[in-house]
């Protein structure tokens, strides 16, 4: 079942016209909207790929930070690629290098509290204005999963299903044990100053996002 369920899910998240596509090209409309950012914006997108920057046209100068082997670099002459830690990019940025920091369904998987907390800190030296997505645990199908309700099964429960995935998917099984998904109100405590956008699909809560207005600043 969890391998028919990643053949679907790599198909909906390739194919621009499916409904994930969908969804995603209208989070990026709503980033536009909300965060403002000027025409030519430099924007660093933390733990991204090209494909959201290839869902609207846009004349942005975008840096994907990822870990090594993450993401393909490909001839976009608007992407530049950088493989480094996103929790601490200290060697490689100095304070306050982009007009905007991007972030779309990563905070989840950066590690423990300290870890999402060091995430917070980095968006914060960055940039001037900041996006940061994440799944919420209330949305039916746990995005990562596929599981309904996965988040709210008991620990045993859990740990059962993942045993039995790790013999099929042992890497996505590797990704899923490493996922740390975040509430509402921890984003709200790591981004005191931001935002909050509650995105919906069939009236039902899909994620939420903390974010700070390039206009505000």
């Amino acid at each position: 079942m969890q391998l028919l369920l990643r053949r679907v899910t790599e198909r909906a998240y390739s194919n621009k016209d499916s409904i994930v596509g969908t969804w995603r090209t209208r989070r990026f409309k709503d980033f536009l909207e909300l965060v403002k950012p000027p025409s030519g914006a430099k924007i660093i997108d933390l733990g991204g790929t090209p494909y959201m920057w290839e869902l609207v046209p846009h004349d942005f100068e975008v840096t994907l930070v990822n870990l090594p082997g993450t993401v393909r670099p490909h001839g976009h002459h608007q992407i530049r690629f950088i493989e480094a830690d996103a929790t601490n990019l200290k060697d490689v940025f100095s304070d306050q290098s982009f007009d905007v920091v991007f972030s779309n369904s990563v905070i989840e998987h950066v590690g423990d509290d300290n870890k999402q907390a060091d995430f917070a800190q980095e968006v914060y030296r960055l940039g001037k204005a900041y996006w940061v997505q994440t799944p919420s645990d209330r949305w039916p199908i746990e995005p990562h999963t596929g599981f309904p309700f996965y988040w709210q099964l008991p620990e045993f429960a859990r740990q059962h299903l993942k045993r039995s995935w790790k013999k099929k998917l042992p890497v996505w099984t590797e990704m899923v044990e490493g996922t740390r998904v975040i509430s509402r109100k921890q984003m709200q405590a790591l981004f005191p100053d931001g935002k909050l956008y509650i995105e919906r699909a069939f009236l039902l809560e899909k994620s939420y996002v903390i974010y700070r207005p390039f206009e505000q600043i």
